[in-house]
């Protein structure tokens, strides 16, 4: 493929002035983020010191091999059901079976992940088949006959039950836009649009989905403007449809002009239809994992669109917002739950230190970094990278523990269940190590 390289022509300052010339370079770049088109051209852009190039080093080796010596052989081992086909999640810490029942978002997104690792990593025959079964077992058992999917199954299909929600339905259309490149069955890249237009027609159809509140309580919420940015982009890498841009453009829209409230500097799960602040407990939330999640959703399709400096920098202000709430300056770690007011927060887990924003604060203080070169995002790396390595892989049985207390101490040892499988760490692990070879490179 052609890349650029950025070839120093004069420094003033902090700012590198610099002109690019095209080369061809052998590595799999144009595979890592979809369709890549464009290389950072960071407005600091600082040559890094040998210390941050060792680390960083060192933090790929960490990614790749964790991913493929540990965290995709966990789940092969022990989550992927040889008989029914699909995933168990419900694990015990050794890999043991807790509970035979299925979660139906782990078909999707185990699909998704087996058939990333194929496309990106090396095409290992049996991350392909792992895929398959994920996906064929989804679509022979998942589905209801409105189009809608289930949330849980039993282990040979059967549904027990079903949730207002349409996250089942966006990690189905990823799994099936990503086997659609590992297979080359481009037919799983039309069903994974025509699925992506049903969700938007649940989305946008009043009344076709249960309300979560009466009609005197009228919200928005966070979660899926958020989760179909980067749904879209992952069905855009395979197939080109005007509503998957479409639908970036709404969900940047919202996030901009409903979700991110200046006046706290953070980012809200919850508000009004026209977002309006809710001066209530559930209004005034702040998920700090799920607003890092947005903030490198939004540098990746920054990226896309030649490093649009705007959506840098709504992207980078949500990660810095979403820091400085989540970051516990005591034992370290990101916080679940705060409370914009600086209230007592409702949630029970509150204080909990859970798996998944750590991984998505290890992405996105990397790609923010990849996007602005700006130094202390490379130093908030190395503070959640530290943190996260210290408490959550068990060296033991292989695989993360999910859930900590507030002083880092292990909540409870299973390594699966319904919410907690193969998706956050694997999909952190590709992604880290990808944006660590690119920072290295350049």
């Amino acid at each position: 493929m052609k890349y650029l390289k950025n070839t120093l022509k004069s420094v003033k300052g902090n700012a590198l002035e610099i002109h690019a010339t095209p080369m061809t370079v052998n590595v799999n770049s144009d595979l890592i983020f979809g369709r890549v088109r464009h290389i950072s051209i960071c407005a600091k852009n600082e040559i890094m010191d040998t210390t941050n190039r060792i680390f960083l080093n060192k933090c790929s080796d960490i990614y790749r091999s964790d991913l493929v010596q540990d965290v995709l052989p966990f789940w092969l081992a022990n989550g992927l059901d040889k008989v029914h086909g699909g995933f168990y999640t419900c694990l015990d810490r050794d890999g043991s079976r807790i509970d035979s029942t299925k979660s139906v978002w782990f078909q999707g997104r185990a699909g998704y992940i087996y058939a990333a690792a194929y496309n990106k990593i090396e095409p290992r025959k049996e991350w392909l088949e792992a895929s398959r079964s994920a996906i064929e077992f989804m679509e022979k058992y998942c589905f209801d006959t409105d189009g809608r999917m289930f949330f849980e199954i039993t282990a040979d299909g059967k549904p027990l039950r079903k949730r207002r929600y349409l996250f089942s339905e966006s990690f189905a259309a990823i799994a099936m836009a990503e086997y659609a490149k590992a297979s080359g069955d481009k037919t799983y890249a039309r069903k994974a649009l025509n699925l992506f237009k049903l969700i938007l027609h649940y989305k946008n159809t009043p009344g076709s989905l249960p309300s979560k509140y009466t009609k005197n309580l009228q919200t928005r919420g966070h979660s899926l403007p958020m989760i179909l940015i980067n749904t879209a982009a992952r069905i855009r890498d395979v197939i080109s449809d005007p509503v998957l841009e479409a639908q970036i453009d709404e969900s940047i829209h919202e996030i901009r002009n409903y979700f991110m409230h200046p006046e706290f500097e953070a980012l809200l799960e919850t508000v009004g239809m026209n977002g309006e602040f809710i001066d209530t407990g559930m209004g005034r939330m702040i998920n700090p994992g799920h607003a890092i999640e947005t903030a490198w959703f939004l540098l990746d399709e920054a990226r896309y669109r030649n490093w649009d400096k705007a959506l840098v920098k709504t992207a980078t202000t949500i990660l810095d917002w979403s820091w400085k709430w989540g970051w516990d300056e005591t034992y370290g770690g990101i916080i679940n739950f705060r409370d914009c007011k600086n209230l007592p927060c409702q949630d029970y887990a509150q204080d909990m230190k859970f798996w998944w924003p750590h991984a998505e604060t290890i992405v996105a203080t990397l790609y923010a970094f990849l996007a602005t070169g700006d130094k202390k995002y490379l130093e908030m790396h190395r503070k959640i990278h530290e943190y996260t390595y210290k408490h959550f892989p068990d060296a033991e049985y292989g695989e993360w523990y999910g859930y900590l207390h507030h002083d880092g101490t292990v909540a409870q040892p299973a390594k699966g269940n319904l919410f907690k499988g193969p998706f956050h760490i694997p999909r952190m692990l590709m992604y880290s190590h990808w944006l660590c070879e690119e920072i290295l490179s350049q």
